[in-house]
Order: C-alpha cells, then structure tokens, then sequence
C-alpha cells in the first residue's frame, strides 16, 4: 500500500471525524439537556473515533467492491455499526445513564448515515492520495 493512500485515509478520517464530532455535540446537547455533556461525548469520540474510522478504511481499501453506489452503501453500514457502538458505550460512561446512551446512538443512526454516504461519495471524486482513478461506475 502506498503511503499515499495513508495520507488519503487520514485526510479521510479527518474530514470525516469533524462533522462527526459536530454532529454528535448536537445530538448530545439537544438529548441530554447539558452542553458539557454534549461537549464531554463529542470530545471523547474525536479520539476513538479517529482510531476506528482510519482502521475501518484500511479494511475497505482491501476489499475488492467495485460498483461505488454498492460499495458506499456497505461501508457506511459497516461504519454506522461501529460507530453507534462506540457512541452508546461513550454516551453511558458520560452521564452513567444507559437509555440516554441508547438515546443518542439511536439519533446517531439516523443523521450519520446519511452525512457518511455523502462524505463518501465527496470523496470518491477526490483524487488526492491515489496513484490512479478507480474506473467504475460512479
């Protein structure tokens, strides 16, 4: 693997984490009543989520998924899993609370998903950090 494609992924990561981060500090907010709880959780996941999501895109660059509407689609389930997972158990270690940490995954599910797939399909028309376009359908 090139180390191209690393600085692709962590572009990736970073473009991603920032409105994860802004999203998930909304969504705490608006959940819990508490802007430091939304600023507690969000912060937290800045770090984890980072480390998740550049792991997830190592996984994904070796997968052999050519059609891109197919192959976001699975990568933006994939990633929702873990990242919803990840939010549950933060959201619960934060306020003690398990519902609320339910609470703000469940919101997650339906805000990310759909700001992932857009972020992925920004991104598959980005060249920065391939050696070479993918030719497949876009």
């Amino acid at each position: 693997m090139s180390s191209n494609i690393h600085k692709r992924h962590i572009a990736k990561a970073i473009t991603w984490r920032i409105i994860g981060t802004f999203d998930t500090f909304i969504l705490s907010w608006i959940i819990t009543g508490n802007p430091l709880s939304g600023l507690k959780i969000s912060g937290l996941e800045l770090v984890t989520k980072m480390i998740l999501y550049y792991g997830h895109e190592q996984l994904w660059y070796k997968v052999n998924v050519t059609e891109s509407q197919k192959r976001h689609l699975f990568k933006t389930v994939t990633w929702r899993i873990i990242g919803t997972l990840d939010t549950m158990l933060i959201a619960w270690i934060i306020t003690g609370n398990p519902l609320t940490g339910f609470s703000i995954g469940l919101a997650e599910v339906l805000t990310k998903m759909g700001l992932y797939y857009l972020h992925e399909r920004a991104w598959y028309k980005i060249n920065f950090g391939l050696d070479k376009r993918r030719s497949s359908k876009q």
